[in-house]
């Protein structure tokens, strides 16, 4: 009867598994986070939104006092701020632009760096490097260094009334090099963005091309090797086998960008939000919050259709 009853103890007081563990483990990792977001970031957003559906009255060393408006803040936002919409257009244009070129890039040099080659820690360090100076009080720095404002403005001032030049090249330059080619306009206009943007997209390449690099890593050497006895090309190799099994990266890729160009301190929208805020004359602080909530609101409307899109194209292994 004793020995029965020992049993059961025993197998009440099983250990834990291995994935149990790694779980507890990661939730100490990111405990300081979930303490500093509910204690702080939190309220803050509370008020935000408070902000954005009220009138501010300051009372003095009372603090202040809030009256409830409605949507007037977001109507004022939208229709009677017409530079804020034109901002707003500027960066989603901008944003269909830098995304595909950002997650092209960082998967053409993760797959260059992840060949056998001589030296290619060393090449992954530098092609990281961009990443650590663009963070910090490097970054603010490089925002007064006159060889960053050349590359961001794509010419030389010479004094004669304009840049010397309009970017790296023109839309001239892509039309003559493709002349023998059936090229769209909309297309040639596309590369010569990219081209004339190639500073700030290696800039921003340097965490994607991690996150490929990794899943690159975990893809198992013996599928390559039975792809080669098979007789496939390279070309094959990389469609059947590199681009679906590393397409989950893809998505997480194209979210991330997404996200961090709209949180940029370069964006054009958060530094208009943010002039509205230190600057602005009609009601600052709460229309600034407006905006701030309109453009969140859009942020995670892209991110869905991104999503929405990358989804349908993605290839998850299963494990049996």
């Amino acid at each position: 009867m004793n020995n029965t009853a020992s049993v059961k103890v025993a197998k009440k007081k099983k250990p834990a598994s291995l994935d149990a563990k790694k779980a507890r483990a990661g939730w100490f990792f990111v405990l300081p986070f979930v303490i500093g977001f509910v204690i702080l970031y939190i309220p803050m957003l509370i008020s935000s939104i408070e902000f954005s559906f009220s009138k501010i009255h300051v009372l003095g060393k009372a603090g202040y006092a809030l009256e409830f408006i409605g949507l007037e803040n977001y109507r004022d936002a939208l229709f009677s701020d017409a530079e804020f919409v034109r901002t707003l257009t500027e960066s989603i244009q901008q944003l269909v632009l830098d995304v595909p070129a950002i997650v092209i890039f960082s998967l053409f040099m993760a797959i260059v760096l992840n060949q056998k080659m001589l030296g290619r820690a060393v090449f992954r360090a530098i092609f990281f490097i961009p990443v650590i100076l663009a963070t910090g009080l490097i970054d603010q720095i490089d925002q007064g260094n006159a060889a960053m404002d050349y590359m961001n403005s794509g010419g030389i001032d010479t004094g004669a009334g304009g840049a010397e030049s309009e970017g790296l090249i023109n839309t001239m330059d892509i039309t003559n090099l493709l002349g023998n080619m059936v090229i769209g306009t909309e297309l040639v206009e596309y590369v010569v963005g990219v081209v004339n943007n190639i500073f700030n997209i290696v800039n921003r390449s340097g965490v994607q091309m991690l996150i490929f690099l990794s899943g690159l890593q975990s893809i198992s050497p013996a599928i390559y090797e039975s792809c080669k006895m098979d007789g496939a090309t390279g070309w094959e190799t990389f469609w059947k086998i590199t681009f679906p099994m590393i397409s989950p990266m893809i998505l997480v890729n194209t979210i991330y960008t997404v996200i961090d160009s709209f949180t940029s301190e370069s964006n054009v929208v958060m530094r208009y939000i943010n002039r509205v805020y230190n600057t602005g004359s009609l009601r600052p602080r709460e229309l600034s919050s407006a905006m701030s909530w309109i453009y969140f609101l859009l942020v995670l409307a892209l991110i869905g259709l991104v999503s929405l899109l990358v989804s349908a194209f993605v290839f998850y292994q299963r494990r049996d």
